[in-house]
């Protein structure tokens, strides 16, 4: 009966030792990438990675990083959400803020500004994405209250669209996860690029207009599933991090019906499949950097989808940056191809595994299947166990 556990145990042995590198340490072109890690066994992170990718300086301070962005001065933006506010309005203190930071890198990381409101919750509840726009507002997305606003340089909101405008909505959206508003890009004079996870859909948002134009009309998890940070490319083609088809796919206007179609896809990076990307940029020279979150990497790609470069993170990283960040894009792809065929994830045992890695960082190889053939073989062990001991009694 023991021969199960053996052989489970030499299972995960034979797996660790035949598993690719996830790291690959040719340098790259970039100075810095600067990471934005949602979660590790105490706090969120920002880490700057160099082009080796070493960890250059790191700092805390939150529970949670998403967004994050280098700024001209080296200074980093990123929104967050921390705990522990005496602040806290109609809720009970001490409650969790959601916002934006500055932190400043020199002489030793600092916050040298923030900006802040009280949540009812830490979950599912933070400012997931900001920029600045040329105005010099920051553009702000809130999945709080599932709204997209800009902000003056005094605090002051300059304009606001609220989701329950095109959707329609719950009495009170800070009381669930409605929406899901994870990102807005700028992609012109007034016109912003919103992506709605739970709807699987993006939106173009006009100031003074709304909604102008949606992608994934249809809601069809083949085009998107639970999409993250999508990178405006030009007015034909979208790059998406399609997180829960775990793939990176870029995304192309049909020019006879109009509708967004994937065509540039890749799946997997070093003979490791995505497992929940959440981000991908399009750099100028043509690569695409991808932030790969429950694989704890991020990963540099080629215009083929070969990998290039990528670096271990700490656990769970959900976006990246490099200069001069993700605007302007580069190119997008100028031919149609899927790289790799991603996996299948076994029900129950791949959803417990992906949410442990919420929790504490696993092997990247440990896979759902292994969760499984563990199950069968401590099942199997139990019953040996217990048909041994039974027939002792019979004795």
């Amino acid at each position: 009966m023991a021969v199960s556990l053996v052989s489970f145990a030499l299972v995960l042995v034979v797996s660790a030792a035949v598993a690719p590198p996830i790291s690959k340490t040719t340098t790259n072109n970039a100075e810095k990438t600067v990471v934005g890690v949602q979660s590790t066994a105490t706090e969120g992170r920002v880490v700057v990675l160099d082009a080796a990718g070493e960890q250059v300086w790191d700092f805390g301070h939150a529970a949670s990083y998403h967004d994050v962005s280098r700024l001209q001065n080296g200074s980093i933006l990123a929104s967050f959400m921390a705990r522990g506010y005496d602040d806290c309005g109609s809720y009970e203190s001490p409650c969790a803020h959601t916002g934006v930071r500055i932190i400043d890198p020199e002489p030793n990381p600092r916050i040298v500004y923030e900006w802040s409101f009280p949540v009812r919750t830490s979950g599912d509840s933070e400012v997931h994405d900001a920029e600045f726009l040329p105005t010099g507002e920051l553009l702000i997305a809130d999945m709080d209250r599932e709204r997209v606003f800009t902000l003056a340089p005094n605090g002051t909101k300059t304009w606001q669209w609220n989701a329950s405008e095109f959707y329609d909505s719950p009495p009170d959206p800070t009381r669930t996860d409605w929406l899901h508003i994870n990102d807005v890009d700028r992609i012109g004079e007034d016109r912003y690029l919103v992506s709605v996870r739970n709807a699987h859909q993006l939106l173009v948002v006009e100031r003074g207009e709304g909604v102008v134009e949606v992608v994934n009309e249809n809601r069809d998890t083949s085009v998107l599933n639970y999409q993250h940070n999508p990178q405006w490319l030009s007015e034909n083609a979208i790059l998406v991090a399609d997180s829960e088809n775990d793939r990176i796919v870029e995304l192309h206007r049909n020019e006879s019906t109009g509708q967004w179609e994937p065509a540039w896809q890749v799946h997997d990076a070093g003979g490791i499949n995505f497992d929940w990307p959440r981000d991908a940029d399009r750099l100028p020279n043509g690569n695409t950097l991808v932030t790969d979150s429950r694989n704890n990497r991020i990963v540099e790609l080629n215009e083929s989808g070969e990998m290039v470069w990528s670096a271990r993170v700490p656990t769970v990283p959900y976006e990246a940056d490099r200069d001069p960040g993700e605007y302007p894009a580069g190119e997008p792809a100028d031919s149609e191809g899927v790289v790799g065929s991603g996996t299948t994830k076994l029900p129950v045992f791949s959803y417990l595994l992906d949410s442990a890695r919420h929790v504490v960082a696993l092997p990247y190889w440990l896979a759902g299947w292994h969760l499984a053939v563990g199950f069968v073989a401590f099942v199997t062990f139990v019953v040996g166990f217990w048909l041994v001991v039974r027939g002792r009694k019979r004795q």
